[in-house]
């Protein structure tokens, strides 16, 4: 079980690290207008998907497995209106990624299966959640591509 427990944690962690590279190199051709512009009269900005994704691992995994104390305003991740630079928020983005790599490190083969309840969460164990969280990530980042490119297209 052991050996099981290393190779699902030196995984995760690796895919986590590996999808907030992603969210970098999309973001990086963005100015910081660019980032907060929606491109389309629906949805979000690539900005506004940044900060939910920050909120969700934060609240998730940080608050509820980690015990950080994060509280979280989960509407304000869609409307903030003050706009931070688009290097603050990535910032905090990664900074919640190397959290949750930290805490996938530190979950011994019981902590993975402790009982699990957060609200908006289905997930009955922690390795649920954080699977759960790395495939939002990776949803919203093909939500990230499509807004780039249409930024891409509209110059």
């Amino acid at each position: 079980m052991s050996e099981l427990k290393e190779t699902a944690a030196t995984r995760l962690a690796a895919r986590y690290t590996k999808l907030a590279g992603v969210v970098r190199e999309l973001a990086a051709p963005l100015s910081d207008e660019q980032f907060w512009i929606k491109p389309f009269p629906f949805g979000n900005s690539f900005g506004h998907l940044v900060l939910h994704l920050t909120g969700n691992l934060n609240y998730y995994i940080g608050a509820q497995i980690a015990g950080t104390g994060y509280v979280r305003n989960r509407p304000q991740e869609f409307s903030e209106a003050s706009r931070p630079s688009k290097e603050e928020v990535l910032k905090k983005f990664d900074e919640a990624v190397e959290m949750v790599v930290r805490t996938i490190g530190s979950q011994s083969a019981e902590e993975w299966l402790a009982a699990y309840a957060a609200t908006g969460a289905d997930a009955q164990d922690r390795f649920e959640i954080v699977l759960q969280c790395a495939t939002h990530l990776h949803h919203h980042i093909g939500q990230m591509m499509y807004l780039g490119s249409e930024l891409k297209r509209k110059g």
